[in-house]
């Protein structure tokens, strides 16, 4: 090889996936989901494989026969999605009523109990990950059935698990959960009647105090 020679570089297709490639690619196919394209089974399978894939050109084979259109745009710069990190400590943390979700989340309870109430939340992607690490702790996810939740990773001496009911709605948001669990767990389930209970109090609360705003106002 010559000194001014430069060493090839690897085929496109052979590159590696990022995260983000995946998510993109498992939001193309919830899209083509919705729009009739792929029936709920091609649908799971195809999103199963995007998110163990391991490179590039595994990716683009899922979606090779879906319309370009329906890919969602390469995020670049400032538009990339940065985690927003989450963390318990010997502690509680908890995010609970009309909380925006970011894209991304790096979840990490250390002998704590992280609780991430996501029915009530606002949510403006199509795709949500979280990446929990749990180590002699918890991480509690809250979310109403419908949702397509994906989890992934591995739980020594403790465990994950969804405890949602039927199957997804066609086009509903999917939020990946990634696993990293030793000694604790990572758990996804429907809101309790204490929580839904709680709620409704609450609710109730607020529209007194509006009502009575309004009849000082008058």
């Amino acid at each position: 090889m010559s000194p001014d020679s430069k060493p090839a570089e690897p085929d496109g297709s052979l590159v590696r996936a990022s995260d983000a490639d995946r998510d993109r690619v498992v939001e193309a196919l919830a899209g083509a989901s919705a729009e009739g394209r792929l029936t709920l089974e091609e649908y799971s399978e195809r999103s199963d494989a995007a998110l163990v894939a391991r490179t590039v050109g595994d990716l683009a084979s899922l979606t090779a026969d879906l319309p370009a259109s329906s890919l969602p745009a390469v995020p670049s710069g400032d538009d990339a999605a940065v985690p927003e990190e989450i963390t318990a400590v010997l502690g509680n943390e908890s995010r609970k009523g009309p909380w925006v979700v970011p894209p991304r989340m790096n979840v990490r309870s250390v002998l704590g109990d992280c609780h991430l109430e996501m029915h009530k939340a606002i949510i403006g992607q199509h795709v949500t990950t979280i990446d929990a690490t749990v180590r002699f702790g918890s991480v509690t996810i809250f979310v109403p059935d419908g949702i397509d939740v994906r989890m992934s990773g591995r739980a020594v001496l403790g465990a994950k698990s969804s405890e949602l009911r039927g199957a997804p709605q066609p086009g509903a948001p999917v939020i990946v959960v990634r696993c990293n669990v030793f000694c604790g767990a990572v758990t996804v389930r429907r809101p309790d009647w204490l929580m839904r209970r709680r709620e409704e109090r609450l609710a109730a609360k607020e529209n007194l105090r509006e009502q009575r705003a309004a009849a000082k106002e008058k």
